[in-house]
């Protein structure tokens, strides 16, 4: 069924500044202009770096292939991930003319179906049988009540303090563990809600076959485009913009931010706001205080410093103390080692031999085998080998994988050493051990770059939190502000996800661009609940018991 809109008529004087430049603020400014009545002219996007995406960003340098950069990489679903593909149905396809970005995912994941042969990894190397899930009778009644409880009773809880000892050395916490970047000190509530928004892939989750996937990087398939199509229509985009306070106006029963105070270029300026403009404000950031390394060049010993100095983390830190309602950062990077995860970026040029050996081991096509984990790695090492090319600028002769590990202070099995203490080199040199192919080291290195990207606070949000710690979307009683990302809060949803940043902007805009009854333009896309589905949750209940 099509659902018709009433779009609000367009202001010229109303104008939107959205702080941040990662995929929150681009897709508010999509939906402000769709749906908000605001033009492109008015509209303002303001990043403290160089680079748009946040951390979808990703790089490379397409004359010689040899500076690759991925960070991380995102997987979707058919059914989770409806705000996205809601947002992607109307941004145009840079590499198809007549479709959209939801029309390129889709028809790349249907050429491109995954099916992984390789998803759990003993040691020697022994690709195991995963879609056994090997849980313990304990284990298999706490899940159960688990899924039952309401939210609220595990509030301030760990995960390891609701499963046995023998739940984390079970292949189904190995597989969410991987998937999603859970370790066992982490929020049970957000466990709870990633269990809950994907029970319809547990019966997938051995081989990934639910997963779909673009073409090229986020960034190329997404946030290129999107950018793209703001730029089109006339949006502002400063970088080299640092925000470093928003004063508000409070009374009964308003608030409003009144002016916004950045530093561009290095010149300190103020902006004055009214009470129709809107200022949306992206509070955290995944990707805050990365550390580069090369091959040769572990990245730099990281420090609490680095994390608090970062602008997204100072913006949220001094707004937080001007209303009780505006969260707690400090619950999220008051010690940054929780949080801290490490990837690294693989460049071959010229040099096909990993790839090779990679296929004939694997049994998988790049592009079809998701993530490779192996479970006895104690940095928590998974390897993510994507069809190629995996840049839209990337050479043929250049061939491109990334690996991450989740316990980045722990000492390797092969390379003995903390692997944020490890060069490019030695990173490579342990993955090469895991696989078994270390005889061929000294030849697959040959033209080889790897990169490290130390993140102090990309699994922050997984951090136990109460009620308070994140704030809404829409504080109560804004009049013309709201909160975007990762930290604020969305019931039922789950954090880490592009779906979380998409959603919260409809959520936003939908609400400041209500009319003066108070209807809102459109509703915001509803989160697909398969928990609430019985045959779903025979399906995942089946393969608990019987896995």
């Amino acid at each position: 069924m099509t659902v018709s809109y009433q779009v609000p008529p367009v202001r010229n004087d109303r104008k939107a500044h959205l702080i941040g430049g990662g995929i929150a603020s681009l897709s508010s400014a999509y939906y402000l202009i769709n749906y908000g009545g605001f033009q492109g002219m008015n509209i303002t996007v303001y990043e403290d770096l160089k680079v748009w995406g946040g951390a979808m960003e990703a790089s490379g340098d397409s004359k010689t292939g040899a500076a690759y950069i991925m960070r991380g990489g995102r997987m979707f679903d058919k059914e989770a991930y409806s705000a996205l593909y809601d947002l992607l149905t109307g941004v145009p396809s840079l590499e198809k003319p007549g479709n959209s970005c939801a029309d390129d995912i889709r028809d790349f994941s249907a050429y491109k179906p995954t099916d992984s042969h390789a998803r759990l990894i003993e040691p020697g190397p022994v690709k195991i049988d995963a879609s056994k899930l090997g849980l313990n009778l304990a284990d298999k009644a706490s899940f159960v009540e688990f899924t039952l409880l309401p939210e609220h009773v595990l509030d301030g809880k760990k995960i390891n303090e609701f499963f046995t000892p023998e739940f984390f050395t079970s292949n189904f916490w190995f597989l969410m563990r991987s998937t999603f970047a859970f370790q066992p000190w982490h929020s049970l509530t957000e466990f709870r809600r990633y269990c809950l928004r994907f029970i319809h892939e547990v019966p997938k989750l051995y081989n990934m076959s639910g997963v779909w996937r673009t073409k090229y990087n986020q960034y190329d398939s997404i946030i290129a485009p999107l950018i793209e199509y703001l730029k089109a229509h006339g949006v502002h985009f400063f970088n080299d913009t640092r925000v470093t306070n928003l004063d508000f106006t409070v009374t009964e029963p308003d608030r409003w931010v009144h002016r916004i105070d950045l530093v561009h270029g290095g010149v300190p300026t103020s902006i004055s706001v009214s009470q129709t403009d809107l200022v949306f404000t992206t509070l955290g950031s995944l990707t805050s205080a990365s550390i580069i390394g090369d091959t040769q060049h572990a990245p730099r010993p990281a420090s609490q410093a680095d994390v608090d100095k970062d602008p997204t983390w100072a913006l949220w830190k001094e707004i937080a103390k001007k209303q009780p309602d505006f969260g707690r950062p400090e619950v999220f990077i008051g010690n940054y080692k929780n949080g801290a995860f490490e990837s690294f970026s693989l460049t071959f040029d010229k040099n096909t031999t990993f790839f090779d050996k990679y296929i004939a081991w694997s049994e998988n096509q790049p592009g079809t085998g998701a993530l490779v984990t192996f479970k006895k790695s104690a940095w928590g090492l998974s390897l993510v080998v994507p069809h190629q090319p995996h840049f839209a600028n990337q050479p043929e002769t250049v061939q491109v994988a990334w690996a991450y590990g989740l316990f980045p202070d722990e000492v390797g099995e092969f390379v003995k050493k903390p692997m944020k203490e490890c060069t490019g080199e030695e990173l490579f040199l342990e993955l090469c051990n895991h696989l078994g192919f270390a005889d061929d080291f000294d030849k697959m290195k040959v033209n080889a770059t790897i990169i490290p990207s130390f993140l102090p606070t990309t699994m922050a949000q997984f951090n136990v939190r109460r009620p308070g710690d994140r704030p809404q979307v829409v504080p109560k009683d804004s009049r013309n502000f709201a909160f975007l990302g990762q930290f604020v809060e969305q019931p039922e949803d789950v954090v880490f996800t592009v779906e979380y940043s998409v959603r919260c902007a409809q959520i936003a805009t939908f609400t400041l661009c209500a009319d003066k009854s108070g209807k809102p333009p459109r509703e915001v896309t509803p989160i697909y609940r398969g928990w609430l589905d019985p045959m779903v949750m025979a399906r995942a209940t089946k393969v608990m018991i019987l896995g």
